[in-house]
């Protein structure tokens, strides 16, 4: 397995530190809102990661953080008259709920960054100790120059970083890239007390602090959005291996952005969306399809063409489901045959295919369009006369290489409530009395319940709309 490092801006082998397991950090949302799609295409990314490397029998720890205090969440506690605290207990509830609605799995563990107070201001202590870090009125900053190899993550000398970055003008620090590890109280602000005075962590040290609480001083996997290579995860590096002096991940993962009708999304533009707002419009199948239908390092355009379109195909590959599911149903032969044996040989090619593409470094946009080229392969060579082992064994297959994107689980099978069972009756009753008229009504009666009957040689099928 390959895996583009960002580090080292290259594919490379994927080693991890113990055989079969990987400890995987990802950065969360600041709950102080609903998250946006651009925040839920890098979570349903990575948790199609984690699903990938659970599919090829690792096991993942897999620790995605909530930011429980910054800025934003002061700022926006205090419009709204509420504690941070009831701020942030409220926003990570309604993540959940989207996130749930992505069919995203629960990460290992969400830590909060309040929940590792103590255990930061023991990592800034250590940082003061070792030289890298000074206090300057309850402030206490990382000093960039002491880390020789700053910038190493983006790429870039300390010099460029220093003239392209957006700096806090601060006289009191002593280099103008220097950043916060820990700020003084301000009025109006939540604080604990450290040996310079009540104050509150600064946010890059949060990260640094759980992953290394959680997973060790080394971890395999680090990853968010690429929009946090500098500063939040080049400051990561710094102070993390400040401490300990030892890499503090063997592999950097980041995603890209997503832009609305190819112009970046923005509030300013009336082009935000949040995932929230999405998911009222479309299931997560479409949106998970939708998303992974490019490589996670690509760019994606975010429009309503291209999610219609997203669920066009997605409602193809359901129909191929469907048809097996009834084929089941209505085979005959319950064993394979010589000829079943010798297409299974040809279904696993595609599962070799799908692992091959997923392999090098996650590229579900190939993996997915062998799922459609096994679909196809599936619709000429699966009928009512293929034994049901094959069918199975096809229906099975698709829906295993489905998992690790997170799509096609559903059954397509509908559990039809007594009315609309006597619908179909009615409906077959009209039919064979010729009485047209009422059957087509019926037909539309029931697509407005959301339910399409197809008429086949093996008598009514149904699905949903």
């Amino acid at each position: 397995m390959k895996i583009y490092n960002t580090m080292t801006r290259q594919k490379e082998e994927f080693i991890p530190i113990n055989p079969m397991q990987v400890n995987m950090y990802v950065c969360g949302p600041t709950v102080y809102d609903f998250f946006h799609i651009g925040n839920a295409r890098t979570f349903v990314i990575f948790d199609t990661v984690r699903r990938y490397f659970e599919y090829r029998g690792y096991k993942v720890n897999y620790i995605q953080n909530f930011t429980d205090i910054d800025d934003k969440m002061i700022n926006r506690a205090n419009k709204e008259n509420i504690t941070v605290k009831e701020l942030g207990d409220k926003f990570i509830e309604e993540y959940y709920k989207d996130a749930d609605g992505l069919n995203i799995e629960r990460a290992t563990i969400n830590p909060r960054a309040t929940e590792y107070i103590k255990e930061i201001i023991k990592f800034v202590e250590e940082l003061i100790e070792k030289g890298y870090a000074y206090e300057v009125d309850g402030d206490v900053y990382f000093s960039t120059k002491k880390f020789k190899e700053y910038g190493k993550l983006s790429g870039q000398k300390l010099d460029e970083l220093q003239l392209g970055a957006r700096i806090n003008v601060d006289e009191r620090k002593k280099d103008p890239m220097d950043f916060a590890v820990w700020k003084s109280q301000k009025p109006e602000e939540p604080a604990w007390e450290s040996p310079w005075g009540m104050g509150r962590p600064g946010w890059h040290i949060e990260c640094s602090c759980m992953a290394y609480n959680l997973l060790g001083e080394t971890i395999d996997i680090h990853a968010g959005g690429v929009d946090l290579v500098f500063p939040h995860h080049e400051n990561e590096v710094a102070q993390s291996e400040a401490r300990t002096g030892k890499t503090f991940a063997n592999y950097w993962m980041h995603s890209a952005f997503i832009n609305i009708n190819n112009q970046k999304m923005s509030k300013s533009l009336n082009n935000f969306f949040t995932a929230r707002e999405v998911l009222e419009k479309y299931d997560f199948d479409v949106i998970r399809l939708f998303m992974l239908s490019a490589h996670y390092r690509t760019p994606l355009n975010f429009s309503k063409e291209l999610l219609e379109g997203a669920k066009s195909a997605l409602e193809r590959l359901y129909n191929s489901i469907n048809n097996l599911e009834n084929l089941l149903e209505e085979s005959c032969k319950e064993k394979m045959d010589d000829n079943d044996k010798k297409y299974i040989k040809n279904l696993d090619e595609y599962k070799s295919k799908y692992i091959e593409k997923m392999d090098d470094d996650f590229n579900t946009a190939d993996a997915i369009s062998v799922i459609f080229d096994l679909i196809k392969d599936i619709n000429v060579n699966v009928n009512v006369n293929s034994s049901k082992e094959i069918i199975k064994y096809c229906l099975d297959l698709i829906r295993e290489l489905g998992s690790p994107l997170g799509i096609l689980q559903k059954s397509t099978k509908i559990n039809l409530d007594e009315e609309i069972e006597q619908l179909v009756q009615k409906r077959q009753k009209a039919r064979k009395d010729k009485n047209w008229d009422l059957a087509d009504k019926i037909r539309d009666d029931l697509k407005s319940k959301g339910i399409v009957l197809e008429d086949t040689p093996q008598g009514v099928r149904w699905k949903r709309i």
